[in-house]
């Protein structure tokens, strides 16, 4: 099955719901759509449809999958609603949530008469189920984030900053080919390359993200690593997404610098044992807020209820996202949730214990949902990694 599968599909969905046309300028739509990210218009009839290249017309030649016929040179949208608009009016389909009141002020204009509603929901649902050319580019993803895995295990030790780690984990991702930026479904969201953080940093959570933060180098971006100097017996999370050929992984590891006590062993132990329960859970037809239930009552069993997914004021509501052409994409796996999971999911679960006397710790996977059982595509140890002391 070639990719062009997934347009036909988003025409199926323009003519269920009774939408002429849809206009998509969000690059990772267009990306998935036509494989080419360069800047573009792309319009999709109920059966018809054409790129509109907007800058780096030969670049999308050789990138995109698309014939080369249905792409056209064209960066003025008033020439394009002439030569395919002009005969008719109806509804047309935008993605609401990833286009600009100027943007979208400016389509008004030239698009007088229309009706415009929005397409994103289609569109995100429709990429909830992974092909296999998906799935094959989600594992190269995971390859370079165990790749960082392997150099954290190098470098860390007592002495180095947050920021050195980092930035040597990083180095390791795009040695094995990292985009070298990822995306999310969120206009103006901004963090660092990712969660870095040590120590009681581990305990200040910044409320950019629903998750273990760090505090960053400033308020500009406070999230990710600090100048913060590692000491012994000191745990350590690493939450450094990659991005390759458009695709993403997420994994989290923790990290212990110097021998773990029996007390930080043991909530260790006992969050992995939640983790690979739920992971066992995951099937298709369940829905996430089972799934979700399935963790918070095996806290409960083991009794770290009070330290489960615990951000100090409040518990997470949500234990794992899709993942994709960006890193949260659907199906979340939150409480509320009542969607069903499928075959071909590729979702990132994250779990973690925040305990004030023993410390954070937390173990992120991404796996691949199987109607026969699930494959975890990240495949760093899972084990608590304790890293030898330079003392």
């Amino acid at each position: 099955m070639t990719p062009l599968y997934r347009l036909k599909k988003l025409q199926e969905s323009l003519k269920e719901n009774g939408i002429h046309a849809a206009i998509l300028i969000y690059s990772r739509d267009v990306f998935y759509y036509t494989g080419t990210a360069q800047p573009s218009y792309l319009v999709v009839l109920q059966n018809d449809y054409k790129l509109f290249v907007r800058s780096g017309y030969d670049f999308a030649i050789d990138e995109a999958f698309i014939e080369t016929e249905r792409m056209v040179n064209e960066r003025d949208l008033k020439k394009i609603y002439n030569k395919n608009f002009q005969s008719f009016h109806g509804k047309i389909g935008i993605a609401f949530d990833m286009t600009t009141i100027k943007d979208m002020n400016y389509i008004s204009e030239i698009f007088k008469g229309f009706e415009f509603c929005d397409v994103s929901k289609y569109i995100l649902k429709q990429r909830e189920i992974k092909d296999s050319d998906e799935i094959k580019k989600v594992r190269r993803a995971c390859y370079a984030i165990d790749k960082g895995h392997e150099e954290a295990v190098s470098v860390l030790k007592e002495g180095i900053t947050e920021l050195e780690l980092s930035a040597a984990v990083e180095n390791a991702h795009r040695l094995s080919e990292h985009d070298g930026t990822f995306f999310f479904r969120k206009p103006d969201f901004f963090m660092s390359r990712g969660p870095v953080s040590s120590g009681p940093d581990l305990f200040k959570i910044s409320g950019l993200v629903y998750s273990l933060t760090g505090i960053g180098l400033s308020s500009s971006v406070p999230i990710g690593p600090s100048k913060r100097v590692i000491e012994k017996g000191d745990l350590v999370i690493i939450d450094i997404p990659t991005s390759v050929n458009g695709y993403h992984a997420d994994m989290t590891r923790t990290y212990c610098v110097g021998k773990a006590s029996d007390e930080v062993k043991k909530l260790y132990s006992k969050l992995k044992i939640i983790v690979d329960t739920t992971i066992a859970g995951i099937k298709p037809g369940v829905r996430c807020c089972d799934i979700y239930k399935i963790a918070i009552d095996k806290s409960v069993e083991l009794k770290t209820e009070d330290c489960f997914l615990n951000f100090g004021n409040n518990i997470s509501l949500m234990i794992g996202h899709g993942i994709g052409i960006e890193v949260s994409e659907q199906p979340v796996i939150s409480s509320k949730n009542q969607s069903l999971i499928h075959e071909n999911n590729v979702i990132a679960i994250e779990m973690h214990m925040l305990s004030k006397k023993h410390g954070v710790m937390k173990i992120e996977d991404t796996i691949l949902v199987g109607k026969d059982g699930n494959e975890i595509l990240t495949k760093s140890s899972r084990d608590l990694a304790e890293i030898n002391s330079k003392f």
